[in-house]
């Protein structure tokens, strides 16, 4: 088991819940816009969220947002220690520095001392893209090995300057690497392990990486924290991370969605509804899970031949015919509606049986 760290009260390592994290994107200097998103991410379920502090007109936004939300923040710093120091005054609960681009081992004690005033964790990041070049030359190329080395030769660093709050995060575009990596590192340092595979891509390519990358190592036991890096709008990632943590058995589904692949008996858009149906439960199930409300299933299918057996299955369900569909909840159908129609009450069902199951 890792060590413990408290980030603004989330608790990372020492067996605590594995915690989903993503980054803002837009300009930090944007206060309005950089809370905005803020908001977005924690109403999909993000439970910390990092925000880039690269100069001061940043840094006035950050501290500013910072006291208008409770969301645990993280200041990533490249390069400018100064930004590091202004970040833990303005009240972030922890710092993401890489300390081979801070400006030196005494900047690099500057950020550390401050950090160890607050009690607040440092996150220290090894990437394959800025290895060690004595590193690469020791083993010909980037591998595995060496970036499980630099990774430990970083953290003593920090050990030397007596504080071990610390949260090791080393990351690959290559899913392999980080994966090798990851189980030279299990036997190497306990402390807490942020995982990801980085620079995932697009959607279509960075899903399936990070599900395999990142389910690969949960389902060995490794990882405290995680973030799905996709190129696109970070609430998507959040998405992905909660799936990939229902899928590995480490959440419950808040609402799982199962639909059938269609055929040529389907007479209404199953993939367009399922589509719908996906997209619009997915912040009701951000709001069930924290509202800590049993989880549900919901069944999409397109035919007579599965369709109604499996909606009956499920808490709620639709059943699709010949432009048309059923809605059932509880086993019994309800409504006979428009396709166009069908999403919709669905959703409004789910969510008044959500209001009356939360007293809210």
């Amino acid at each position: 088991m890792t060590k413990q760290v408290n980030c603004g009260g989330v608790l990372i390592g020492g067996g605590a819940p594995v915690s989903i994290q993503s980054m803002t994107n837009v300009d930090t200097r944007d206060e309005k816009a950089l809370l905005a998103q803020i908001r977005e991410l924690e109403k999909a379920g993000c439970q910390i969220v990092r925000v880039t502090v690269p100069d001061n007109e940043a840094a006035d936004s950050f501290a500013r947002v910072r006291r208008q939300t409770d969301m645990p923040l993280v200041a990533d710093i490249h390069f400018d220690y100064r930004m590091a120091l202004r970040a833990i005054d303005a009240g972030a609960d922890k710092i993401r520095i890489n300390p081979g681009n801070i400006g030196g081992r005494d900047k690099l004690k500057l950020v550390v001392d401050a950090a160890k005033k607050r009690n607040i964790p440092i996150r220290v990041g090894v990437n394959s893209g800025s290895l060690e070049k004595d590193l690469v030359d020791k083993y010909g190329r980037v591998t595995a090995r060496g970036l499980a080395e630099s990774a430990v030769r970083t953290l003593g660093m920090i050990e030397e300057m007596d504080y071990d709050q610390l949260v090791l995060s080393v990351k690959s575009t290559d899913v392999r690497m980080t994966y090798d990596c990851h189980m030279l590192l299990k036997d190497m340092t306990d402390y807490p392990l942020h995982i990801g595979i980085t620079e995932s891509g697009t959607p279509r390519n960075g899903i399936i990486k990070s599900a395999v990358g990142i389910g690969g190592l949960l389902l060995a036991g490794i990882g405290d924290t995680i973030r799905v890096s996709l190129t696109t709008d970070p609430v998507e990632e959040v998405y992905c991370a909660r799936r990939i943590l229902e899928a590995a058995g480490l959440r419950k589904r808040s609402i799982e969605i199962v639909s059938c692949p269609t055929c040529g008996r389907t007479q209404v858009d199953l993939i367009g509804l399922a589509n719908r149906a996906e997209d619009a439960l997915a912040p009701l199930a951000a709001k069930r899970e924290t509202l800590g409300l049993r989880p549900l299933k919901v069944a999409i299918m397109g035919c007579v031949v599965n369709g109604p057996g499996e909606a009956k299955d499920a808490d709620y369900g639709i059943a699709g015919g010949r432009g048309q569909g059923l809605i059932i909840a509880g086993g019994e159908v309800v409504r006979t509606l428009p396709e166009n129609e069908l999403i919709g009450v669905l959703v409004e069902m789910i969510e008044e049986d959500t209001r009356k199951e939360s007293g809210k």
